[in-house]
């Protein structure tokens, strides 16, 4: 066990404390987003996601690659509890195109507790970095963003919201709704297989890869590339299969070469 925490952790490059503590915690989940990304590329490649910790690690920490939310968050999960923190899955549904939200267990983030509650997540791309109090409902700012949490009216739920302070007129942007009740990994695999087959799913629509950067962001969309550094924006479009396949090891150190699907 403690091998494997290790492994996990030079995974990260996260070299800090091991306490159990809100400044370790931040740490950890930056440290996470900067370095294992968020991507689909096992849904495109045939590679059949399995919601199980040793395949999770195997896949994150052993073949160096990434994921979607079932499977970051999953993962963190397990390595914040070996390292003492007291953490539960939650189960959120994320905005949707009409303004409404996707259903029970179309997301998961995590919930820890350690001098008060914290909402962390590891798995829903360009988003905050650090953990936010649950129970605090004014903004709370990181970067050049804000995040807030607020009550559903229609329902015993929290709203997860953010927007970009630097933006001319900066609005709050609802990202997810859940629900503080804890959940078990099994109870994500429905979802989770949605997700990996339906065309009506994003994740079916195309291939996305996506990691933070201290000063911005590296993202693949497809044979979009998109670099993001100190608030400038560049985009190219690769020529070929080829580049594609030599962005994901030069921005995302992934080699789908070297583990191909079965």
């Amino acid at each position: 066990m403690a091998t494997n925490i290790q492994t996990y952790l030079t995974r990260i490059e996260y070299q800090g404390s091991l306490e159990p503590n809100l400044q370790n915690l931040s740490a950890l989940q930056k440290a996470h987003m900067r370095t294992v990304p968020f991507e689909n590329l096992s849904v495109h490649y045939k590679q059949p996601i399995l919601l199980n910790e040793e395949a999770l690690y195997k896949k994150i920490v052993e073949q160096n690659r990434g994921g979607f939310c079932y499977e970051l968050n999953g993962l963190f999960a397990w390595l914040l509890r070996s390292l003492g923190y007291k953490v539960e899955m939650l189960s959120a549904g994320v905005i949707t195109d009409d303004g409404g939200f996707g259903p029970e267990f179309d997301h998961m983030t995590l919930l820890v507790h350690i001098d008060e509650d914290y909402l962390v997540d590891v798995g829903f791309g360009d988003s905050f970095q650090e953990p936010l109090r649950v129970n605090f409902r004014g903004e709370q700012r990181q970067g050049g963003m804000s995040y807030q949490l607020s009550a559903d009216a229609k329902r015993d739920a929290l709203v997860l919201s953010e927007q970009n302070n630097l933006d001319e007129n900066p609005n709050m942007q609802p990202q997810y709704r859940f629900t503080l009740n804890p959940h078990q990994m099994n109870e994500y695999e429905g979802m989770c297989q949605y997700h990996q087959t339906s065309p009506a799913s994003h994740f079916t629509q195309k291939r996305v890869c996506s990691r933070a950067t201290e000063s911005g962001r590296f993202s693949l969309s497809d044979l979009k590339l998109i670099v993001t550094k100190n608030g400038t924006r560049e985009e190219k479009i690769l020529a070929s299969e080829d580049e594609f396949h030599a962005a994901l090891k030069e921005y995302f150190n992934i080699d789908l070469h070297l583990h191909p699907s079965k």
